[in-house]
């Protein structure tokens, strides 16, 4: 019978929370005989003497006293800047700021970012019907300045500088691609309680359903608002289309339930990483609420994360066909471990995998039918944006079968905004609602002339 095995790593995706347990700490660690052995023989004593000559020399001689939680702070932060982009040491504060954006209900502007080694927050995706979605911050933005005050390296991975009091403005300095000079937005804080699921209907009998983050509530309100939708059509639909676009992931359980509604049986996603705590496989469970209705995904390379894993599993299990541009390839695990002080720890600890045993990393998802941005229109292919561009991020696991389509970077997507793209992945529906194959190529409709190997270059 299918199964889902729960490891005792509670699993962080974009912006979600997740505390090891002492066990899984404790998985980590040698046994207890052998762990003194073993900690001498890893300790690279050559290296802490070089760290302490450093640090006395700061201590006695840097033109102005730095107190010792000083120095240390910045050595912790230094041992997680290197590693990748979503690695990070979180003080208090940013802590509770991750904790609150995963519940959905916090003051802010509304904006998935991550921080850049220079300090800078490039923009994931702005959330749907949020203050920064309406100002017009959009995915792939670089945001250099918060209030005239550049943002400089080694400030942390917290978004503390566009947090604040409900009702506050915050004046942002934007680097956008194509734009000449910096793009100045002024955007008033609000108390964000995100609707992550909307729905209506496309047409009689065709749902539609825009997910724009994955929190808490987020698989209770897309089968809830399934359920409304199937009452609608006389109770039940004849296809349906799920929305990606711009979603920058959040909890992973939310993604794996929402999978798991549309399956009767097969894999739904599977982490690997260098401990076996870091490993877990979700499959689904019989019981598809849409009772084998054909759908179709919709995506772009504002998609990441949790809403890539949603999409490779109803892509590979044959059970969607995924329609738009390459997704952004956010494609590891962030595990938090809490701390004594209050601080946590977001360390990145394993990679996703889709049903068919490709990984997600730096590489995305590659949709069956590629969309383009509309002419004349806002939306496009911002430069340096995907998780493979990011300064330091994760290596991709290339398969080595020469598929040049499989590279890092390579034929990176686009943002994609307006209705019509809707119009073009219900136009893929009625395909196979008329009995085409979800997994057939198809690159037909409202781009006749595409296929895997025309998504456009970089972004």
């Amino acid at each position: 019978m299918p199964h889902r095995r729960l490891v005792p790593l509670a699993l962080a995706i974009g912006l979600s929370l997740a505390s090891l347990p002492v066990t899984a700490q404790q998985a980590a660690q040698p046994p207890a005989k052998d762990a003194a052995a073993a900690s001498a023989s890893n300790i690279p004593l050559d290296e802490i003497r070089r760290y302490v000559a450093v640090y006395s020399a700061v201590k006695a001689a840097y033109v102005e006293p730095v107190d010792d939680e000083q120095l240390m702070h910045s050595a912790i932060r230094g041992l997680l800047l290197d590693l990748d982009p979503h690695s990070a040491y979180l003080e208090a504060d940013a802590t509770d700021d991750f904790e609150e954006q995963a519940r959905g209900n916090y003051d802010g502007i509304g904006v998935e970012i991550f921080r850049q080694p220079d300090g800078s927050l490039r923009v994931i995706a702005p959330i749907d019907d949020t203050p920064a979605a309406r100002a017009g911050v959009k995915a792939g933005d670089l945001i250099v300045a918060v209030d005239g005050k550049p943002l400089r390296a080694g400030e942390g991975d917290s978004s503390t500088p566009l947090r604040g009091e409900a009702g506050t403005s915050v004046e942002l300095t934007i680097l956008r691609d194509g734009a000449d000079e910096p793009v100045k937005l002024t955007v008033e804080r609000q108390t964000i309680r995100i609707a992550s699921v909307r729905s209506r209907m496309l047409e009689p009998g065709f749902g539609y359903l825009r997910v724009s983050t994955f929190q808490a509530d987020t698989a209770a309100d897309f089968e809830r608002q399934l359920g409304e939708l199937a009452t609608q059509a006389g109770g039940r639909l004849r296809g349906l289309v799920i929305d990606l676009r711009s979603n920058p992931g959040g909890l992973l359980n939310s993604a794996v339930q929402i999978a798991d509604a549309l399956l009767e049986d097969g894999g739904i996603v599977s982490t690997r990483g260098r401990i076996p705590v870091s490993d877990a496989t979700f499959s689904a469970t019989p019981g598809d609420r849409l009772h084998g209705a054909p759908v179709v995904v919709l995506v772009d390379a504002g998609s990441a994360s949790a809403s890539e894993v949603l999409a490779g599993a109803l892509g590979d299990n044959g059970r969607a066909r995924i329609v738009g541009s390459r997704t952004f390839g956010k494609g590891s695990v962030q595990t938090v471990l809490p701390l004594d002080n209050g601080d946590s720890v977001k360390l990145t600890t394993a990679r996703y995998y889709t049903p068919d045993g490709r990984s997600i990393q730096a590489l995305g998802i590659v949709p069956d039918v590629v969309l383009h941005a509309e002419e004349g229109g806002d939306d496009g292919r911002p430069a340096g944006y995907t998780e493979a561009d990011l300064p330091g991020h994760l290596g991709a696991e290339v398969p080595d079968d020469g598929d040049g389509e499989a590279l890092p970077g390579i034929n990176a997507g686009e943002v994609l905004e307006g209705e019509g793209h809707v119009t073009a992945a219900l136009a893929e529906l009625k395909k196979l609602v008329a009995g085409a194959s979800p997994g057939a190529d198809a690159g037909a409709g409202a781009n006749d002339d595409a296929d895997r190997d025309a998504v456009p270059v970089e972004g």
